[in-house]
């Protein structure tokens, strides 16, 4: 079809911020000190994040992920993934005699708190959710008898509750913004005495992503994110850039996942990915695309990030006392400062 006009010329808005979000950061450093800390094997209950690829790759270190806690020898270290899981999980670990070491997402605690709380001021709880998600099953675990779980618009007609006027509802960190304010419009017009909780459940960076991923599907042709299948905010992500305009969007984990047809007249390349993803798989996409003739990369800012969550408790106690007792390794020359 000879040159590309200099209106059409191939080119790739990359999202920022993008990728690993804090809460993640945290959970993958814990299973790999774990791992230098106590040695293979360390044992952990469900996947650490949703990514095949950092599963992956801890697998190779030496963790092994089991889906319940009965599968981890007695005595052994288990690590709760960043989900967070229901109480009866850490009393199932108890009597296992595990050394459990808590990598939940202190936003995900967050929530979990404030479900706890207005359950003993004796609200009923509208959780605004995926039904089955590990987060949901955790959260829902704190006070099973007063949850009620809504996973969509669709569910509010259906709902029965104990009294209208004590009722607060919560939401999964990782839904899209949009998409929550509006089965929570649609709760308060159905219980107008309906209280929102303290402040928005929805994380930081689930948010900041979406935001992101929203400039640039108002101006690309097609939108790659990065991520898992079973990854709630990368799903999400693929949703928020076709509602915000992107013509075609796709969720891929590898870059030999893209399908070149995908391609067919596009000038224009939107890509992120989801808050579990290594920067890694978005530098291989970068490259598939580069070898493509989409070379011409530009940042796409909306947000800058700079929220840390320190180790679980836990693990800070065994990495300080190591410290203390003046174990010197190259990887820790620092240990006083903790």
């Amino acid at each position: 079809m000879g040159a590309m006009t200099a209106s059409a010329r191939r080119r790739v808005l990359l999202a920022a911020p993008r990728g690993y979000c804090a809460g993640v950061d945290r959970a993958v450093i814990t299973v790999e000190k774990a791992l230098e800390q106590y040695g293979a094997p360390v044992y952990v209950r469900k996947q650490i994040v949703h990514n095949k690829y950092v599963v992956q790759t801890l697998e190779k270190k030496g963790a092994i992920f089991v889906d319940e806690t009965e599968e981890v020898p007695e005595g052994a270290i288990v690590i709760f993934s960043a989900h967070g899981v229901a109480p009866v999980v850490h009393d199932e670990a108890a009597q296992r005699r595990l050394a459990s070491i808590d990598a939940t997402c202190p936003l995900v605690t967050k929530v979990h708190k404030e479900a706890k709380r207005f359950a003993s001021e004796d609200y009923d709880i509208l959780l605004i959710g995926h039904e089955g998600h590990e987060e949901v099953i955790g959260t829902m675990g704190e006070a099973p008898e007063r949850i009620h779980l809504v996973d969509g618009p669709e569910d509010v007609a259906g709902l029965s509750v104990r009294d209208e006027n004590k009722l607060v509802w919560l939401s999964q960190t990782t839904l899209s913004v949009d998409e929550t304010m509006e089965t929570v419009d649609k709760l308060k017009e159905r219980f107008p005495a309906l209280v929102s909780p303290p402040s928005d459940d929805i994380c930081y960076a689930t948010q900041n992503r979406q935001v992101a991923v929203k400039q640039l599907g108002a101006d690309a042709d097609l939108v790659v994110v990065v991520g898992s299948k079973n990854s709630s905010n990368s799903v999400r992500l693929v949703e928020v850039a076709l509602q915000a305009g992107a013509r075609d969007a796709h969720l891929v984990d590898f870059a030999d996942e893209i399908d070149e047809a995908w391609l067919e007249g596009v000038s224009t390349v939107g890509v992120t990915s989801g808050a579990s993803v290594p920067e890694i798989l978005v530098e291989g996409v970068l490259e598939w695309l580069a070898k493509r003739g989409y070379e011409d990369v530009e940042v796409v800012t909306s947000a800058r990030e700079s929220i840390q969550f320190s180790l679980p408790k836990e693990l800070r106690r065994d990495l300080r006392a190591e410290a203390q007792a003046g174990t010197t390794t190259a990887s820790s020359p620092s240990g006083d400062d903790a």
